[in-house]
Parts: structure tokens; C-alpha cells; sequence
């Protein structure tokens, strides 16, 4: 990289995108020349005002032309995916076909789309990035960092490996995602309406990407498909949420997993413990302290659990969640332009994991 500050767009002002804004700015390295904003009451503003930073002599736009006009060395991307994940693919494409580098929290298969989504549509991607030099990188907390560089460094400690397991158990009262608490995950809704998320397969498409880059990075084949679990659980009382209710008799936590097997045993097995109050199933896995953990448990030679708890200065795990789902974004950039042009995984940014070591 060359003495020059790293030109940045950051694409979103919204409860990652802030808290990238002020990574960037953060870093002597990178240089904040724009951003993008989704709605018409932001547009025009100083970025400042926007995120309560005081006043920073960047005005957010809608203009998505004059941003890539721009030729900013990366696009730092935290706008919501989940809602249209097709559509951020396309978008990627006219970054890349551009020249510009793009990390990005979302479309979360991206994270390792091999065997999660179909040849043709990473290939428009990658022969994009290999026209002009560019690459891209989607990763995150979760999926990211807390299940695919933790427990593959984990690994490395391992003389045996039976199963790896990694799990987000999290109290999301304080998550403040309404389309995805309310529409992905379906709280406050009755529990027999299944939202899209837990039909067959879908999980699959969502968390696969865990499952199959510590398979990756394990060096193991496993069987397909993949296999899901789901388990609901219905509210005892009224909850209230910081996106919106939860009355008494609708749906206020689930459980749910992503099962990778090889030879019919489960060897890598992603698994998520959601509630929207704390006190609800019991019985169902806890986090280690406060609201929330990731936790990674390997079985085997030796036996070993590492649970990663975390929370903000002046908020919760929620809130920090965003931090770190934002600055592992921000301090990728580097790297990520460095890299040679197309997909960069975390299987690219990291080098030692107990390879060949799981039970054959």
C-alpha cells in the first residue's frame, strides 16, 4: 500500500453503517470522501450531523453514480441485504466492473458461497473483479468472525478433532432490526405462521456459509445436503422489545441449527439461541455472562470451549455487535485492496487451523 490515505465510501448511515463511519475516521490510513444514504430526509447532509459526530464536510447522498465517480479505493457496504439479497449482487457487480474494492456485512452466504449458491451467479461476480482488479469481501461478527476465524484458530490447538460446534446465544430485545426481528425471525407473530427464514433449505442458504468454510478450512467433504433443526417457543407473558412487542401466545425465541456431516456424524454444526427476554426457555443453552456470547466448542483432543462475550462502552452486546460486525469491515480494507482481485474469504486473511485433523 502506498503512503496515500485509502479513499472510503461508506454505503449506509444506519446501525452498522455509523459505527464504521467512526472506524473509518478512526483509522490514519483511509480518508472518508462519501456516503450513501437510503432515504430523501438524509440526503444532503453533512455525514456529521447524520451520525451525531459533529460536522465533517461529507454531505450523504443518494447518487450512486457520483459516488462511484468518485473512484474511492473501497466501498465500505452495511446497508441491510436480507430484504434483497439479489439485489446487492448486482450492485457488487457494478462496484467491481468499476474497479472499486468492496467489503461488506450482507448478503451473509458471501461470506464462502461455494456450494451455498449457484456457479453462474458468483461468476459474474468474479469475472467483474478480474477485469478491473478488484475484489470483494462479506463477512462480519455472524456470520464472520465469531464462526469462521475463531474456531478455525481455535483448531490449531487440536491433536483430534470430533465435532466443531459454534453458537450465537443472544437476548435480541435490545437489537434494534425490526424486518428482522419482526419478518425473519417472526417474534410476536403466532408461532405456527413459519416465517421464509425457517422454510426447508433456507437456513442453509443463510448460515451454509459457516458450515462449509470450517469444513473448508478443516480440509473435509461433507455430506449433502446440509440439515437443518428448528424449535420455536411461545411467550408465557407480553414482552416488550426495542423492535416492537411480543404479546403473550406468540412466538419470542427460537433455536435453530445447521448441521454439516461427514459419513452420517456431525462434525461442524452452527446453531443459534435467540430470545427477546432473558428468562425465556431456560433449558435451552445460556449465554456465559450478560445478554449475549458466541460461543465455540470443540470435541475431541483436547476438549475446548471459548465463549466470546462482549458489550459496548456505553451500551450492550447489541449494540457492540454492531461495533464489531462494523470494524471487522473497516480494518479488512486493507488487506482486502492488497488481495488478488476476486472473492477473498476469511480462509484468505488467516493461515494456521488444525487441517486434516478431524476424525476420519
Amino acid at each position: 500500500m502506498s503512503d496515500d490515505k485509502l479513499r472510503i465510501v461508506e454505503w449506509s448511515t444506519g446501525t452498522v453503517g455509523k459505527h464504521a463511519i467512526a472506524g473509518i475516521l478512526a483509522r490514519p490510513d483511509m480518508e472518508l470522501v462519501g456516503v450513501w444514504v437510503s432515504s430523501d430526509a438524509k440526503d444532503g447532509k453533512d455525514v456529521g450531523e447524520i451520525c451525531g459526530t459533529g460536522t465533517l464536510g461529507v454531505s450523504a447522498t443518494q447518487d450512486k453514480a457520483a459516488l462511484i465517480a468518485l473512484k474511492p479505493d473501497c466501498v465500505v457496504h452495511t446497508a441491510m441485504t436480507d430484504a434483497d439479497p439479489f439485489g446487492a449482487l448486482d450492485l457488487f457487480e457494478e462496484f467491481l466492473a468499476a474497479g472499486i474494492n468492496v467489503v461488506s456485512s450482507g448478503p451473509v452466504f458471501l461470506q464462502y458461497p461455494h456450494g451455498v449458491i449457484p456457479d453462474d451467479m458468483l461468476e459474474k461476480l468474479t469475472k467483474a473483479a478480474a477485469a478491473s482488479d478488484a475484489s470483494l469481501h462479506v463477512n462480519g461478527i455472524d456470520p464472520g468472525f465469531a464462526n469462521d476465524v475463531l474456531p478455525l484458530v481455535l483448531t490449531s490447538l487440536s491433536q483430534r478433532i470430533d465435532q466443531v460446534r459454534v453458537s450465537e446465544i443472544a437476548d435480541y430485545s435490545t437489537y434494534l432490526q425490526v424486518f428482522v426481528n419482526n419478518e425473519l425471525f417472526g417474534f410476536g407473530k403466532p408461532v405456527d405462521d413459519v416465517p421464509y427464514l425457517f422454510s426447508p433449505g433456507i437456513l442453509s442458504l443463510a448460515w451454509g456459509s459457516v458450515v462449509r468454510i470450517i469444513a473448508a478450512g478443516l480440509d473435509v467433504t461433507l455430506d449433502e445436503p446440509l440439515e437443518e433443526s428448528v424449535e420455536f417457543a411461545e411467550a408465557e407473558r407480553d414482552y416488550d422489545t426495542v423492535s416492537g412487542p411480543v404479546p403473550q401466545g406468540t412466538r419470542c425465541a427460537v433455536r435453530f441449527q445447521v448441521i454439516g456431516k461427514v459419513d452420517g456424524e456431525a462434525r461442524v454444526v452452527l446453531e443459534h439461541v435467540t430470545r427477546t427476554h432473558a428468562e425465556q426457555r431456560p433449558d435451552w443453552p445460556q449465554p456465559a455472562g450478560g445478554g449475549g456470547c458466541y460461543r465455540v466448542e470443540v470435541t475431541g483432543e483436547p476438549m475446548m470451549t471459548l465463549d466470546f462475550q462482549h458489550h459496548g462502552e456505553h451500551g450492550d452486546h447489541n449494540v457492540s455487535g454492531m461495533i464489531t460486525t462494523a470494524m471487522r469491515l473497516v480494518n479488512s480494507v486493507d488487506a482486502v485492496v492488497a488481495a488478488e482481485p476476486g472473492l477473498v474469504t476469511a480462509l484468505d486473511l488467516m493461515h494456521v487451523t488444525g487441517r486434516g485433523l478431524v476424525t476420519r
